[in-house]
């Protein structure tokens, strides 16, 4: 009925009416998604480093070799697409979660990603799930968990607001991304292979900047919040309490250990005098016998 009208008035009141349609269309706010989000450095954080191997005690794969060369990677991405790239560490060297933090708070328009890969006691465990704690970073993460997730065959563990400390401190959008399980010897080997840590470092950097994920596989829409998480265990870089992300460990020397001998310590100790009491009273009566 619209046009009918438009047309009755003539050509040039049907013109308008399309001008402004148009206008209307190119104008409309798209959803956000990562490539509407202005920053033009990203701050990559590989995860431990130096004497923090990560993970738990006994675990063959180092964490922080494969979070490094992960971390490499997207580094050279990310540049060869232009963005300003800078390493909280690019070496095997120990940097201090307040340290990460205050690199990647030097940048106004600026995100930080940090990489890490998971473990647990339990060898079952496997998946990819990725964490976030301020809302503006939420997008970013359900981004890069999008296509974490459709290039690998391992489960979809979801996204998870957590109050990690580099996520929870950080004064930029800041997401950390659990890359598998290296507890999980399937996932152990993948990580072993250079093409599946490309294939990683590739996917990470199209949720960064903001690319459709492939329709290869299916994905959760949104953001997914699971219950109850296997925790990660192994070396402190800071103590953060209840919201650390990871429990500690005890190198030689440590405080666990010498617990532990000084408990042995005393139970032989104890086992010691109770043999000599013995000993005695057996021969009070062997005496009193005579």
């Amino acid at each position: 009925m619209t046009v009918h009208l438009l047309c009755a008035r003539g050509p040039a009141s049907l013109l308008n009416f399309c001008a402004v349609t148009l206008a209307l269309f190119v104008l409309w706010p798209a959803p956000a998604s990562s490539a509407s989000r202005k920053f033009s450095t990203v701050v990559i954080d590989a995860g431990h480093g130096g004497f923090d191997r990560g993970g738990i005690p006994r675990q063959r794969v180092a964490e922080k070799a494969m979070t490094l060369d992960v971390a490499q990677r997207l580094q050279k991405r990310l540049r060869q697409a232009g963005y300003r790239v800078v390493m909280t560490r690019d070496s095997d060297v120990f940097i201090s979660l307040g340290e990460r933090v205050r690199i990647a708070s030097r940048y106004r328009d600026a995100i930080l990603v940090s990489v890490h890969f998971n473990s647990a006691a339990r060898v079952g465990a496997n998946g990819v799930e990725t964490y976030y704690y301020s809302n503006n970073s939420a997008q970013l993460a359900a981004d890069i968990h999008r296509h974490v997730v459709s290039s690998t065959s391992t489960e979809n563990r979801g996204i998870r607001r957590r109050g990690y400390y580099v996520l929870r401190r950080s004064s930029v959008p800041a997401v950390l991304v659990e890359c598998g399980f290296l507890t999980n010897p399937t996932e152990s080997r993948m990580a072993l292979d250079s093409s599946y840590r490309q294939r990683l470092a590739d996917r990470i950097a199209d949720g960064v900047m903001g690319k459709p994920t492939p329709p290869n596989r299916p994905v959760v829409a949104g953001l997914v919040h699971l219950p109850s998480p296997i925790r990660s265990t192994g070396n402190y870089n800071d103590f953060v309490r209840a919201e650390a992300e990871r429990r500690p460990t005890y190198r030689k020397g440590s405080s666990k250990k010498s617990s532990k001998k000084s408990k042995k310590s005393s139970s032989k100790s104890a086992k010691k005098k109770s043999s000599s009491s013995e000993t005695k009273k057996k021969k009070k009566s062997a005496a009193s016998d005579e």
